[in-house]
């Protein structure tokens, strides 16, 4: 059967190209975006690098959506805007793929200035494109979209993932690493140009364009400061903080310290991307019935866990586990945020407010990503407690630590301060983990910070 996202045959269309979109978009990410980090370990980038690579070109790039939201208001078009940030990013993997390694002397800071140029495409298209998809999918319909959406880049994101991991596992095995990040990259480009033309197709609804709503003046900051979604964008940036602590350092710990070979880091990373593939389906319908706050709650409650995890043991498989567990969490994490968001702004503001949130969320990621990478410069291989001497498999393990404590602390505090924006059904936490994973054992778990909140009656909206 036909599927059909909507009666005008142009919005309709519209929503099969960014599909189609979706799709390209994430064969660039899993064979390029994916292996950066591999790629800096391999032109021999220390643990504060990793840390700048992962937090400098997000944090430079975010205020690129400033610049986006006005452009939006100076020239009244969406999709312009979204296809140079498109072009942008495509034409920025090929000097990344090949300037660190015609000059290997500056390698890494050439990697880290190319990631910004990526990045900055990115965050080019980024509000208008969440303003033009904003204004095509249905409100009612739009948990259950972005999920098919997030199934569809989950899973070609794990098929292209695992294709480069091998692809690199066999060029590595005749000392041709080199030539395999090259041909990853340059797969990467392609897919970038192939989205670029389904954008190009996409139909951007007139009178609706993502601009800056008033400059960032005295009086725009007073009504917003206390608003709903300043606590919301509280929230978010700090938890991306304190996942930024840890999170860009899985790479260095498994290829570094545990020798895990490019298959394994593959296998690895692909589990994540498989099991946000086979769950989002689930919380999109669940978002659609029953709001994004609990799911939201019930997701943040699981993930300060993850990082200290990692310390129990080095077996490959149990790691396995530990990243299919990661994926469940992540998946319902990162839709739910992006719906409440989506629900919390009024559609003419969200250019503004989302570059706005965008900017703090990444600066968080920015101060944590340096923290990490200090901490993992100076934290001891070894810890020696009552005139016994442990030995780290890894400096790492400190990091993690941090991590975790950072994370229970934000969610803690900020999670009960978030209510619903919508009217929806009310589903308990026992509930809600019996639909997800069918194991009402578990149901017991995160009661006390999930608890029912009074729902945030509809005028929370930023009007």
């Amino acid at each position: 059967m036909r599927r059909v996202f909507s009666r005008d045959p142009r919005t309709d269309r519209s929503l099969k190209h960014s599909l189609k979109d979706a799709a390209a978009f994430a064969v660039m990410t899993g064979s390029g975006e994916t292996y950066f980090s591999a790629f800096a370990l391999f032109l021999k980038a220390s643990t504060p690098q990793i840390g700048l690579l992962a937090s400098l070109p997000p944090l430079l790039a975010s205020f690129v959506q400033l610049l986006s939201a006005w452009l939006g208001r100076l020239t009244g078009h969406r999709r312009r805007i979204i296809l140079a940030g498109a072009a942008i990013q495509a034409t920025s993997l090929v000097p990344l793929a090949l300037l660190p390694l015609f000059f290997p002397s500056a390698a890494v800071p050439l990697l880290i200035t190319c990631v910004v140029i990526y990045h900055s495409g990115a965050n080019l298209v980024s509000p208008q494109w969440s303003s033009l998809m904003g204004d095509l999918v249905p409100e009612r319909r739009r948990g259950r979209f972005f999920a098919l959406r997030t199934r569809l880049t989950s899973a070609t994101t794990f098929a292209s993932l695992v294709l480069a991991g091998f692809l690199l596992h066999l060029l590595s095995g005749q000392g041709m690493t080199a030539i395999g990040y090259v041909c990853l990259f340059l797969v990467a480009a392609i897919a970038r140009l192939v989205s670029w033309f389904q954008l190009a197709k996409m139909h951007d609804p007139p009178g609706h364009v993502a601009a800056m709503e008033v400059p960032l003046g005295r009086g725009w900051w007073r009504r917003l400061r206390h608003s709903p979604f300043v606590r919301f964008s509280a929230f978010f940036a700090l938890m991306q903080f304190a996942v930024a602590v840890a999170s860009p350092f899985f790479t260095v710990y498994m290829l570094r310290d545990l020798h895990f070979s490019y298959l394994q880091f593959m296998a690895n990373t692909a589990t994540t991307v498989l099991f946000q593939f086979l769950t989002l389906a689930r919380w999109g319908r669940i978002s659609d019935a029953f709001g994004n706050r609990l799911i939201l709650a019930t997701c943040a409650c699981i993930i300060p866990f993850l990082p200290i995890l990692w310390t129990l043991s080095t077996n490959f498989w149990y790691l396995v586990a530990l990243q299919a567990l990661s994926g469940l969490s992540w998946a319902g994490f990162s839709l739910s945020a992006g719906n409440f968001l989506y629900d919390l702004v009024a559609r003419e503001k969200r250019a503004t407010y989302m570059a706005v949130h965008n900017v703090i969320a990444s600066t968080g990621i920015f101060a944590g990503a340096l923290l990490g990478g200090y901490l993992g410069a100076v934290m001891p291989g070894e810890i020696t407690l009552l005139g016994h001497t442990l030995i780290l498999v890894s400096p790492l393990y400190g990091v993690f630590a941090v991590s975790t404590a950072i994370r229970l602390m934000v969610v803690i505090a900020l999670v009960p301060r978030l209510k619903e924006v919508r009217q929806v059904r009310p589903l308990s936490v026992r509930e809600l983990i019996f639909r997800v994973t069918r194991l009402n054992a578990l149901s017991g778990l995160f009661f006390d910070v999930v608890g029912s909140r009074p729902r945030q009656p509809d005028a929370s909206r930023e009007e």
